[in-house]
This record gives C-alpha cells, structure tokens and sequence, in this order.
C-alpha cells in the first residue's frame, strides 16, 4: 500500500475543501487580508506555516548538513526581529485599516509619495515592488526546489516533472482561494509540521546523535556557528534581525489582524514559537551528517532522514508534513507578489483603476504567470540553500527607508533619498551575491546582504541630511 499517496490525497481533499469554500468571494476585503478580521490562533499559525515552512525546514535542514550551528542564528535573528515588531505591528494594522492598503509596497508608496509628481510616484512604485518580487521569486523557488526533491523520492520520478508538479499544484490553489483560503489551510498545514517534528524528528535526532552526545564529532567551526565565517553569523544578529519589520507576508498578515492588540500579541507568539522550530531543523542536517555520510546532496538530506527513521506509515505522514510545509510557504509568497504586482502596477494606462472583479481576475492571472516564472528559477538553481539566503538576505535593503516610513513626521520630503537608498542596497547585494559566486574563497556570497544593509543605510542617511540643508 502506497501510505505516501494516501497522505497526499487526504491532505489534498482538505485544500480542495478550503478552495472550494473560499472561491466565491469576490469581496477583495475578503481575498487580500481576509476582512481584516482574522484572530490571534490562526494568525499565529499562518505566520509560523510560512516562517518554519518546507522552503525554510528542508532548507534549515541542508544548511545544518552543511554547516552546523551556523543556521540557528537565523531563527534567533527572526526572534529578535519579532520583538521589533511588536514594538510597529499595531500602527502597521491600523494604518492599513484606515488607509485601506493590502501590501507593504504600498505603504511605502503612500508614505514617500503623497507629494511628489506622478513620473516620480510610477519610479517608486516600479523599484519597490520589482525588488519585492525579484525577493519572493526566489523564495518560491525554494519552495518547488523542495517540493520536487521530496517528489522525486518519494514517487521515484525525475527532478523536472516533480517541480512541474509541485508548481502546478501550488499555483492553482493559490489563484483561486486568496489570503483567506492560505490561511486556513496554513492552520492545517501547521498541524502537519508538529506532527512530523514530535514523531519523526525529535526522535531522529536523539536516536542519531546518541542523546546529541555526537554532536562533538562535527568539526569545531560548525559547533560554533563560523562555518561562512564570524561578518556571516554577527550580520545575521544585527542586519537581518530587523528585516522582519519589512517582509511582504508579515505585512499581509499584521494587515488582516482583527486589531492592533491581535496584531502585537500574534507578533509576540510567532516570534517566540519559532524558535524550536529553527533549532530542530538544522539538527535533523547535523545528524544525517554524523550518521549517514558527510558527502549527500544537502537538497535531499530530509528524504535521508526521514526514510531512516519510522515505518512506512511514518515516513509517508513525515514526507506530506513537508509538503505541507512547503505549500504553506509557496502559497504565500505567490499570493504576496501577485497581490503587490497588481494592486500596484494596474491602472496606469487608463483613465480609471480596475473595478473590483477586474482587479481579482488580474490578481489570478498574475499569480499564474509568476508561479511559471519561479518555477523556471527552480529549474535552473536547484540549490535550495542559496535561494532561500539570498532571498531572505535581500529584503534587509528595505529596513532603513521603513524605519523612517514608521517613525518619520513627513517621510514623503525624503522620498529621493529613500529611492537611492533601496537602488543602491539591490545593486550592491546582487554584486556581492555574484562576486561570492563566482570568487567564493574571496567573499562569502551569503554575507552579500551586510555590505548592501550598510550602504543602504549610508545612502538614505547622506542624502536625507543633504534634504535638511537645503530645507535650512
């Protein structure tokens, strides 16, 4: 009996359920930021289905193969960036109430370009939404880079159908269920996630270390934490830790808390219940190396894992958490780039903007065409470590200009400043991403986002005091 296939198809009839439930809402309310009602529970569970998701576990799990505890200062970082944000969640949710916004592009947009010309505002828009995109393009990839190495075990079929079918699944149900639909289903695929993590897991690791006894046999550099090198581990505490002040999905959720209070004590319990999570995963890395060989392929040391470990039954419900996970994170990032493209970017060549149904049938059409362009990602960068850094690392280009966003008096003044501070931190963290590629005993392509958060924040600070002067 195929228990994989069994798994699936049950878990896929309850997103068929939730698909099926949420399609005949036309209310855009109620498709971007689900009625801006959504309550503690499941907005806590949707925020952890998306930042402990297949991309982030499978991920988490390849970068512990590859270099130990290094990976576990990213979840401390997210950590530390939560107890940011309780500090602005409460002003993020009620100023999107108030100003009816559905994306974190658009309120940079409103702050920065309430009183510039039209030509500028179009600049703006173009730079912050094609940086947003370009960032949760490849983290989808991620997704499917993982989806299709689960796949591609667990049914024993090529790497490129297994990604055609990931993306495809993720694809459909993402266009026709909405925020809404995503958060239900991340409640369910949450539940997945801790039942893989307490039966398969935790166990794993303590049978596969002798009770983390083992762990002493990894090379020091991965016991504490300087594999990329200690600007890697440093720049994860104080550069990324703020980045979550800045992703599009937090935003999108903090948008559709019931209220500020829900807004900040969902931050607080999102921030505080993942942790584990970013502990157990490199582990599960750490211990496939110890037992099993240090020469895998990082993209398939989950699979290794979990075939060691439990019975058929097990195994299969382990692999569909997964999944789950996977489409929990995958959903998300299509929804939030699909969404920011198109509330955005439409309406600028006619005389009026698109009426609602227009607007939501735009949004289903472009959640198809950017899943099939994240998919062709997939297909030729199937490394899910560097799609998942440099996706996750990019976004700290955002935290200067928001931070003067959420704290400034009148930030539209500074609207050029902010313009040049988020070129100039794209170009220089693509650069440095590239020159780590190409040169990698010289850089440490995953260290590119600390030079470009640092020249972000020298920009917008040089040219924001050249404003003041000539105010003066």
């Amino acid at each position: 009996m195929n228990w994989l296939l069994i798994w699936i198809i049950v878990y896929l009839l309850l997103v068929i359920y939730f698909t099926l439930r949420h399609i005949r809402h036309n209310d855009p309310e109620h498709y971007l930021v689900n009625n801006r009602d959504t309550p503690t529970v499941p907005l806590v569970f949707t925020t952890l289905a998306t930042f402990v998701g297949g991309g982030t576990s499978i991920g988490l799990i390849a970068m512990g193969y590859e270099s130990g505890f290094a990976a576990v200062g990213i979840g401390i970082a997210y950590v530390l960036g939560f107890m940011v944000l309780v500090r602005y969640a409460g002003q993020i949710r009620e100023f999107g109430f108030v100003h009816r916004i559905y994306t974190f592009p658009q309120y940079l947009l409103l702050r920065f370009g309430s009183r510039q010309p039209k030509g500028f505002v179009r600049v703006f828009s173009t730079t912050v939404n094609g940086v947003n995109i370009f960032i949760f393009f490849f983290l989808l990839a991620a997704q499917f880079v993982g989806m299709a190495s689960l796949l591609r075990h667990g049914f024993s079929i090529g790497y490129q159908p297994a990604a055609i079918i990931s993306a495809l699944i993720v694809i459909l149900y993402t266009a026709l269920a909405g925020l809404t639909g995503v958060i239900y289903t991340d409640m369910i695929q949450f539940v997945f996630i801790v039942l893989m993590i307490v039966v398969v897991f935790i166990p794993g690791i303590w049978a596969d270390t002798g009770h983390l006894q083992r762990l002493g046999e990894l090379p020091e550099e991965m016991l504490n934490g300087t594999f990329y090198g200690f600007p890697f581990l440093i720049g994860l505490l104080v550069f990324l830790s703020p980045s979550v002040l800045v992703r599009m999905d937090i935003w999108q959720r903090m948008l559709a808390a019931r209220d500020a209070r829900t807004a900040r004590r969902a931050s607080i319990w999102s921030g505080l219940g993942m942790l584990p999570f970013y502990i157990v995963f490199p582990l599960v890395g750490m211990a496939v190396r110890i037992s099993i060989s240090p020469e895998l392929n990082p993209n398939d040391i989950a699979y290794y894992f979990i075939d060691a470990h439990g019975g058929s039954i097990i195994s299969a419900l382990a692999i569909t958490g997964l999944l789950a996970a996977l489409m929990s994170s995958g959903d998300s990032f299509l929804n939030i780039i699909a969404i920011s493209a198109v509330r955005d970017f439409s309406g600028w060549r006619q005389q009026a903007p698109p009426s609602q149904q227009q607007s939501q049938r735009m949004i289903r059409m472009a959640t198809m065409l950017f899943g099939i362009v994240a998919l062709f990602i997939a297909l030729a960068f199937p490394d899910i470590v560097d799609l998942m850094v440099v996706g996750i690392g990019t976004i700290v280009i955002f935290v200067p200009v928001t931070l003067l966003a959420l704290g400034g008096k009148d930030p539209s003044r500074y609207a050029k400043p902010a313009l040049y501070s988020i070129l100039s931190g794209f170009v220089v963290n693509t650069a440095f991403f590239v020159y780590g590629l190409i040169s990698p005993q010289a850089f440490e392509a995953k260290s590119s986002f600390i030079p470009a958060f640092i020249v972000s924040s020298l920009v917008l600070l040089v040219f924001v005091q050249t404003e003041k002067r000539k105010t003066n």
